[in-house]
């Protein structure tokens, strides 16, 4: 049933009805739960009293991807200079007419020191001296702030629907 809930997870599926027919249909999945052509799949209600009760409050998921990750560093598969996203933008479960005005600060120490690394090696190579470090901006922005979901994002970004 884990597993189960690791393909809905991982494929961005959110109901439990869709996970039941997409194992039903799908011969990989099958193979990943190790359910030959003809064995039934799990109902959704068995999915769905896992979720809320036996995986409920555990960290499961987030040890999984922290195994699988930390596999790719013993592999040489990840390096850790380079860090890439995936900008894909999914349609929160929120109402955009429901949400208050918002000033948050940006954090951008982070950025600044790896362009400041960054500059400092390439004077190295060079020869020449390092520049002194200064001192972080602080940034301010205005943001919505949903009433109905906390955690999603309004988009503004041309050519994409806003939302």
């Amino acid at each position: 049933l884990f597993k189960m809930m690791f393909i809905g997870y991982l494929y961005g599926i959110r109901s439990e009805r869709q996970i039941e027919k997409e194992i039903y249909y799908n011969m990989a999945y099958r193979w990943f739960l190790g359910l030959n052509i003809n064995d039934p799949v799990p109902h959704h209600s068995t999915i769905s009293w896992n979720r809320r009760t036996r995986f409920k409050d555990t960290t499961i998921f987030q040890d999984i991807f922290d195994e699988i990750v930390l596999q790719a560093i013993n592999h040489d598969m990840v390096g850790g200079r380079v860090l890439f996203t995936d900008s894909t933008h999914l349609k929160a479960n929120a109402n955009k007419h429901k949400y208050t005005r918002k000033t948050i600060e940006q954090e951008t120490q982070n950025y600044i020191n790896e362009l400041n690394e960054a500059i400092q090696e390439d004077r190295e190579e060079h020869g020449k001296k390092p520049l002194k470090n200064k001192e972080e901006v602080k940034a301010e922005k205005d943001i919505r702030h949903s009433t109905t979901d906390p955690e999603s994002g309004y988009l503004y970004r041309e050519n994409k629907p806003e939302g």
